[in-house]
């Protein structure tokens, strides 16, 4: 499974998610209710790596303090462009391009 576990029961909601961070630790979604959220998907060696986290970095730090709540997804599922662990996936985002959202952990393993 990946960052996003299966439940018994039909979600009515994104809150109603437990999904892991990139430490391998239970997130409820729920801490999110009354946010906006952007979920997003991404990837460190795509193409649009830089303008993709640069882009989300600046809505974080334009909209954050305004209920924006950035979650972002590593995904190796679209050519294997997330072949790093969850640590070094975090590492680059947070290291690289200074990103202050939450990175979880990978929503898909395929390459």
């Amino acid at each position: 499974m990946g960052a996003a576990e299966s439940s018994a029961k039909l979600a009515s909601s994104v809150h109603d998610f437990v999904v892991k961070d990139s430490k391998g630790n239970d997130v409820e979604l729920s801490r999110y209710k009354g946010k906006v959220l952007l979920i997003v998907n991404v990837a460190s060696q795509c193409g649009l790596t830089n303008s993709n986290y640069t882009e989300l970095g600046s809505l974080h730090q334009k909209y954050g303090d305004k209920g924006l709540e950035i979650l972002a997804f590593p995904c190796n599922q679209f050519g294997g462009q997330e072949p790093d662990t969850n640590e070094q996936i975090a590492e680059f985002a947070c290291t690289r391009f200074k990103a202050e959202y939450p990175i979880f952990g990978k929503c898909c393993q395929a390459g």
